[in-house]
């Protein structure tokens, strides 16, 4: 499959722009830093005693700096979300790039991670250093408090060795909590222990406080290396010096130092404040009351939910994240909007699949099982739904669908729920939009999870066809699972019926159809499911066309 440069820039080139930038800024931070400690004058005699240590040490340091501020902002939904709804001031480019906000916190993750492996190493060194290099000339830039302490009791009987095993700590906890095998099998364990990143940036800011390095204050009246008055005649040769140049050379003061003032909070003040009043600010919102509707048992184990929230909006394509708790109260789970407000409808609903443990705990609460136990039957059983609270809601790249001439939604099964919400704004009649022409792949295992959406997408089906816009929707349904398989023989499905077709789609010629139908333009191909559906279109929106059409891909994530 050759790849085409025009699809590659359109698609990758934004992101591997923006990952060179942060690379160089973070290459250069840490030649800078590396060369000021290792020429500064200021830094003469602790470069003498710790070595390249000293150097590593806070060359890593400030990349940690840069790194630990940056990784914040792309969790700041509220914020990207506002970025993405003013098309005034973000581009469709832009907006495209912030879909890349996941990858970039994690690219920033590692980076902290990377570079705290390579700090705590060179100021292993340094502790080891300052023990074995103890300076009994400049008994101020010690650390140590004599000659061959041990630099365990180094570590521990001071602030920074202290909140730097804490830092550590914290830090090999979030890692190994963030793999993608602990997210899947138990998600309380990455919530709650990415959730220590609050202590981690507290020990973060009184980490710098003990001032372990100090600089020379006095450069000019004590130059690095001048001629002390108790130094002796054997350190006078070792530095062969003429002896005409001995009174020229000689300090008129002994050497000052004094720590570093802390650093580390100018980087990450501002951010974290940003951060923290986005916070805020999700959480006042998300404390208004949300009323449950109706419950909706669907087949293949999957719930609808309506709900009702005061002065809620939301756009076709966004997310909501869900908290009850009855289930957990710290835990919280983002889901793709199907429905959104509208000015004759403000309720809004979800579809969720039960899958793992909140969601069955959650789906029993919804929906209980009818009590056996009972000697007299109710006339009136009243429903009691568990207290529920919503934020969001927050952007996706699906809300682009609207914004190209022609989109390709495809989805994998529950996959399909943020196009569910497009079919939904276009039942509705929502105008203002650019989109002429949709095509809609859906595939499933099961031909009973067509039964999610049949009524809607035959709607849909039905609105068009009375507009005389029969092209305007192209829709394919695949049903993977050959097994016992039955069709949609109600009447009311017909049209859904005539465009089911059995096993997967073959991708390749279906770009190739769609290329050939709309020459020389940009179609937005939007896709949320399986990883390998998500694979096999990303290349195939990279591959050259001959018909000259440039796809580009968006694939749905949550932040």
């Amino acid at each position: 499959m050759v790849v085409s440069v025009r699809s590659w820039v359109a698609n990758e080139g934004g992101k591997h722009l923006i990952l060179m930038l942060w690379l160089g800024v973070n290459t250069w931070l840490f030649i800078k830093t590396y060369l000021m400690y290792s020429t500064g004058q200021q830094y003469h005699y602790l470069y003498k005693m710790l070595g390249l240590g000293l150097c590593i040490s806070r060359a890593s340091a400030s990349v940690l700096n840069l790194n630990c501020s940056l990784v914040l902002l792309p969790m700041c939904r509220s914020l990207l979300t506002f970025v993405r709804g003013t098309h005034t001031v973000s581009s469709r480019k832009t907006r495209r790039l912030l879909d890349k906000s996941k990858t970039f916190h994690v690219a920033c993750g590692v980076a902290i991670c990377i570079f705290s492996v390579v700090h705590v190493s060179a100021h292993l060194v340094n502790v080891v250093n300052f023990s074995v290099s103890y300076s009994d000339d400049f008994p101020a830039l010690n650390l140590a408090r004599y000659r061959g302490e041990d630099p365990k009791l180094i570590i521990l009987t001071t602030i920074p060795g202290v909140t730097g095993v804490l830092l550590v700590l914290i830090l090999f906890l979030m890692f190994t909590s963030s793999s993608h095998c602990v997210r899947v099998s138990n998600y309380e364990i990455f919530w709650y222990t990415h959730n220590l990143f609050i202590i981690f940036y507290i020990i973060l800011m009184v980490h710098m406080v003990g001032g372990a390095l100090k600089y020379q204050t006095n450069i000019e009246t004590h130059p690095p290396g001048c001629l002390r008055a108790n130094q002796s005649g054997t350190e006078q040769q070792g530095e062969e010096l003429e002896q005409g140049e001995d009174e020229e050379r000689r300090c008129r003061e002994e050497a000052h130092f004094q720590p570093h003032y802390p650093q580390t909070w100018l980087w990450v003040s501002g951010p974290l404040c940003l951060y923290c009043a986005e916070r805020f600010y999700r959480y006042i919102r998300s404390c208004d009351p949300v009323t449950i509707v109706t419950v909706i048992r669907h087949p293949c184990n999957v719930i609808e939910l309506r709900m009702l929230k005061k002065n809620f909006k939301a756009r076709p394509g966004q997310y909501i994240v869900l908290n009850c708790p009855g289930v957990s109260s710290f835990e919280n789970h983002p889901f793709t909007l199907t429905t959104c407000p509208t000015q004759n409808k403000e309720t809004f609903g979800i579809h969720l699949r039960v899958v793992g443990d909140w969601t069955d705990r959650f789906t029993q609460l919804l929906l209980p099982e009818p009590r056996t136990d009972l000697e007299i039957l109710p006339m009136v059983q009243q429903r009691r739904y568990p207290k529920l609270y919503v934020d969001g809601p927050f952007g996706s790249p699906s809300e682009e669908v609207f914004n190209y001439d022609v989109s390709v939604c495809v989805a994998g099964g529950i996959g399909v729920t943020p196009f569910a919400c497009i079919l939904h704004a276009l039942l509705d009649g929502w105008t203002g939009f650019r989109l002429q022409r949709l095509y809609f792949v859906w595939v499933c295992r099961e031909l009973q999870s067509f039964y999610w959406f049949a009524e809607l997408l035959c709607a849909v089906h039905h609105k068009l066809w009375q507009e005389n816009r029969p092209d305007y929707f192209n829709l394919k349904l695949y049903v993977s699972n050959t097994d016992s398989l039955q069709s949609m023989s109600e009447e009311k499905y017909r049209p859904l019926t005539s465009r089911l077709l059995v096993g997967r789609p073959r991708w390749k010629l279906l770009f190739d159809e769609i290329g050939k139908t709309n020459k020389h333009k940009r179609v937005g191909v939007f896709c949320c499911g399986p990883k390998g559906i998500s694979r096999t279109l990303h290349r195939l929106c990279n591959s050259t066309r001959s018909s000259g059409t440039t796809f580009e891909f968006n694939k749905e994530s949550f932040s």
